[in-house]
């Protein structure tokens, strides 16, 4: 067969090029999360989507996980949680999976049964992960803290609709900017929020729940003592959107199902 023609020959090698990233921006287009909220990719199959993540199947302490307050048993000895939270240098960051704001270096401590958790991060979640005798709420905010053993603790906040919250009226126009940016190569993509205080978040709670579980989303790891608070505050519609739009269609709504308790017991402190 005759060779083609030199001109030729340069469009087939450029065509070559041009599918190849286009089918690279496209597998790319999720930024390598491998899982979502939808379809194939959903909560049921998070276990068998990558090695790594085999214990959100085959876990028997996952989160998160249905309070029924008639079951709950009254810790005397549990006491009242110590936080404290400094202004410091955030950052709004679009997870993909949520919309999350990252501390920056001494941003808070929280301290429970003596051992201290460092403030990382926090994130939402819409409607709420845990439930409450079956009921969802609108949304979910996880504060995320760490010991230097790499154990976590998180403060679950549950909200309704009602009046609009003071946190993320803090962050809400950075939201609108966040929503704008092209999230055609599925990168994480960040907006310098500069410094901010979160002090509001570290008022007392005169009650709260306690239990162990699991990070509520892969690789779902064990090594997680949550706090639910057990004060409902309020979020507007409007608000719970901003939080929505910058989400791709599969993690839009990013509530993992409840999951069973097996045994364990969820502690109430109650002052």
């Amino acid at each position: 067969m005759a060779a083609p023609p030199p001109l030729l020959l340069l469009l087939v090698i450029f065509s070559g090029f041009l599918l190849t990233g286009i089918h690279s921006h496209a597998s790319s287009s999720s930024g390598g999360v491998k899982f979502s909220y939808l379809g194939q990719n959903g909560p049921s199959k998070w276990g068998s989507l990558d090695p790594h993540f085999s214990i959100c199947s085959t876990g028997k302490s996952q989160s998160p996980v249905d309070i029924q307050k008639s079951k709950v048993v009254r810790d005397k000895k549990l006491k009242p949680l110590f936080r404290q939270y400094h202004v410091s240098n955030l950052t709004l960051v679009d997870n993909l999976v949520n919309i999350g704001v990252h501390f920056g270096e001494n941003a808070g401590l929280m301290i429970s049964d003596g051992k201290h958790y460092k403030l990382k991060q926090m994130h939402w979640h819409t409607p709420s992960e845990h439930t409450i005798d079956g009921h969802h709420y609108d949304a979910e905010l996880h504060l995320v803290h760490m010991a230097d053993d790499g154990t976590y603790a998180v403060v679950g906040i549950v909200y309704s609709v009602g009046k609009p919250d003071s946190v993320v009226r803090k962050i809400q126009k950075k939201l609108t900017k966040l929503a704008s940016h092209d999230r055609g190569y599925g990168y994480q993509y960040e907006i310098p929020l500069g410094k901010i205080s979160m002090k509001q978040l570290q008022k007392k709670t005169r009650k709260y729940y306690k239990y162990q579980g699991s990070l509520t989303t892969p690789p779902c790891t064990e090594s997680v003592t949550w706090y639910l608070l057990g004060k409902v505050k309020s979020i507007s519609e409007e608000q719970i959107q901003a939080l929505k739009v910058p989400l791709g269609l599969g993690w839009k709504s990013n509530s993992r199902p409840v999951q069973p308790l097996n045994g364990r017991q969820i502690h109430l402190y109650k002052h």
